[in-house]
């Protein structure tokens, strides 16, 4: 954590000092913001902690609820996740108060006497140990959205929710500062009942599955129909149940499935309890089931086991369905290559399946993180305004690859015990695709954000299109022990990872080491990425520069690593020196992560995903992918010039399965199309 730099703290330095919109920010909904946010849930609270950290950029978040959330539907926080918190700054915070899944329990029928149910398999989480150093966790839905209200609050911007205010309508206009004219809906407090109109830049819709947003830009979610039902409970019990506190999937007899979530806290616990088949004619009755109903199936299906439930936290019937938008912004196919969106939707507004992978609340919230990015970068003058029809293109195909992976748990968690083929198939299939889940299976394909993986070799443990997955590292001037990836923060700064040659640790003249000669162009050059920070700001500002020399920490004299890695910080020019690393003996991150000894750079993305990986000598081409996402002064015509501008967005992430072109609708997006559109969104 670096504080300090402005002179000395002696309060919370979780608390970022006010900043621009941060300074007297009004209580009241302003008439004029550059980015709305509908819906306070996970993608829409992730979305508007990111955009926190941009205090030039005026963004508000309105929900139609009168406070907070108390209790969400939503409890599963897999591992990718967890390495989100830890760049908001509360990982370690919620694992402390969480439930830890480490293993899972599979009961079916006794072959003895079906009418009871035994233990026949355990699986552990993370059967290879290797997934990720963060652990999967069990922890309400409202807790998560309670950490990052505390980190806007204490942000630049000093954001905060704006509540009771519901969506009622938008409209889009060709030009204008701010061509978004959308209609709100007093909920609570004294205006309840008043209409309010706010004009934004850009809208998100991030307010679930019945999304409002979804709906006035002419976004349909289509998919398989509902056709099984299930209900859900986070109950206090009394049960001889003897893995009540494990995570469990629970076949009888009977017929009938429950999947067991215990709950952070050591007692409340969850059951989804299988309802069975529901006939297209039910008309929802189904929904009309009671908790008394659900507490006796429970019962029916845990046999010869009992359940004497004391409290019921929350409970609901809902029914399986899978379903997904073709897009998740206002551009129609036909206009494609003729303008940039204005408005977005996230998390359940463009995709809604199962709760029992839990998945909806993990990819919503990286949907949110990739979107957020991007509007900062755009609105704050980073990057042109192309950079916006990236997400759609990205995240669409990840939500298609999350509902495929979710039909094959949900049917198989159906299945009646003598369906299966073979008896371990649910087990096997649960440890077989264990990183999916995990949240690790996103992998962005080839675009304007994510470089063709030409020189991969060089890196095979960071793969181009995948996340960075950290590594331990020794810190050279306190010679702390940390993991790389950890110190990377959701500030919205790049990464540039500079993995050094073998050469004598800590060169800095240049002409004596690959590394050097690096150091030196990338703090010096014209073309370098960093010569696009503007004039005035701190030199990391919009770039975070480290270097991992091969040596041990103590082999690297920091005094004599060159300043490209030592910025000056702060009104008082002090010198950062908590860019520079040494290997750890115990785990060398050169050989867990396959990289070329003769140097390498790893170019990382504001969310957490490898954009580029470059030999140390490639320097023409790290200022050739950064040219066209970069503006500072320069048009997106110049900054264009010497690349190739019919690089588009052919494959916006790789398949659940394999890596696949995906479909035409998407190819159609080259980013060299928008090269000339100006900021109103319309081509000159």
């Amino acid at each position: 954590m670096q504080f300090h730099h402005h002179g000395y703290v002696s309060g919370d330095p979780r608390v970022q000092p006010a900043a621009g919109v941060g300074v007297n920010r009004p209580v009241d909904l302003p008439e004029e913001v550059d980015v709305l946010i509908v819906g306070s849930g996970p993608a829409g609270m992730l979305a508007a902690a990111q955009l926190s950290q941009f205090p030039g950029v005026t963004t508000r978040i309105v929900e139609r609820r009168a406070g907070r959330l108390a209790i969400g539907q939503a409890d599963g926080i897999q591992a990718r996740s967890v390495e989100t918190f830890q760049a908001f700054g509360f990982a370690e915070r919620i694992i402390a108060e969480a439930y830890r899944i480490t293993e899972m329990a599979f009961w079916k029928p006794d072959p003895a006497d079906p009418s009871r149910i035994i233990r026949t398999a355990r699986a552990l989480d993370d059967p290879t140990g290797d997934i990720s150093e963060f652990p999967h966790l069990i922890v309400n839905q409202a807790r998560v959205l309670d950490y990052f209200a505390e980190f806007m609050a204490n942000s630049p911007a000093r954001m905060a929710p704006d509540y009771g205010y519901e969506f009622r309508g938008l409209e889009v206009a060709g030009e204008g500062d701010y061509p978004v004219t959308v209609t709100l809906h007093h909920t609570a407090g004294p205006d309840e009942g008043r209409e309010r109109v706010v004009r934004a830049k850009y809208v998100v819709g991030a307010d679930g599955a019945r999304s409002k947003v979804r709906e006035s830009i002419g976004c349909t979610l289509a998919g398989d129909q509902a056709n099984h039902a299930w209900g859900v409970m986070d109950v206090l019990a009394v049960t001889d149940f003897p893995d009540i506190r494990t995570k469990c999937a629970i076949q009888s007899g009977t017929g009938g499935s429950i999947l067991l979530i215990p709950r952070e806290g050591g007692h409340l616990f969850r059951m989804y309890v299988d309802l069975g088949e529901v006939d297209r004619n039910d008309n929802r009755s189904v929904r009309n089931t009671t908790i008394e109903e659900i507490i006796a199936k429970a019962n029916d299906i845990l046999r010869p086991y009992t359940l004497d439930v004391r409290d019921v936290a929350w409970h609901s019937v809902y029914e399986v369905g899978h379903r997904l938008t073709d897009r998740f912004d206002d551009v129609l196919p036909e206009e494609r290559g003729t303008r940039t969106p204005r408005v977005f939707i996230a998390g359940d507004a463009c995709h809604t399946h199962s709760a029992k992978a839990g998945q909806g609340m993990n990819v919503s919230m990286q949907d949110g993180f990739n979107l957020a990015w991007k509007l900062g970068h755009v609105l704050e003058g980073r990057s042109p305004e192309s950079l916006l029809s990236t997400y759609s293109a990205e995240r669409q195909v990840v939500a298609k690859n999350l509902i495929d992976f979710d039909k094959e748990w949900s049917t198989l968690m159906a299945k009646k015990p003598e369906e299966f083929e073979d008896p371990t198939e649910l087990e096997n299939f649960y440890v077989s695709t264990a990183e999916f889940p995990a949240g690790f299976m996103t992998h962005y394909a080839p675009s304007a954000l994510i470089a063709e993986p030409i020189h991969q070799d060089l890196a095979a443990g960071f793969i181009i299109g995948k996340r960075f997955k950290s590594a331990p590292v020794v810190r050279v001037c306190d010679t702390n022990p940390v993991q790389l990836g950890h110190q990377a923060k959701a500030d919205g700064r790049w990464r540039i990872y500079v993995f050094a040659d073998a050469s004598e640790a800590g060169t800095a003249q240049e002409g004596l080491s690959p590394v050097a000669d690096f150091a030196g162009w990338i703090a010096n050059s014209p073309d370098s990425p960093l010569a696009a920070t503007p004039s005035g700001a701190d030199r990391d500002a919009w770039f975070d520069v480290k270097v991992i020399y091969q040596q041990e920490h103590t082999g690297v004299d920091i005094g004599a690593v060159p300043a490209a890695f030592k910025p000056q910080v702060g009104p008082f020019k002090l010198t950062y020196l908590e860019n520079v690393y040494g290997t750890d003996p115990s785990a060398d991150i050169f050989e867990l992560r396959g990289l070329d000894r003769g140097g390498v750079v790893v170019v990382v993305r504001p969310d957490q995903y490898v954009a580029n990986v470059l030999p140390l000598t490639a320097t023409a081409e790290l200022a050739a992918f950064f040219a066209p996402l970069l503006r500072s002064g320069r048009t997106e015509r110049e900054a264009l010039s010497g690349v190739n501008v019919d690089a588009g967005l052919e494959q916006p992430c790789m398949t659940f399965v394999e890596h696949v072109k995906v479909s035409s609708a998407f190819s159609e997006t080259p980013w060299g199309r928008f090269a000339n559109i100006q900021g109103d969104g319309n081509r000159n």
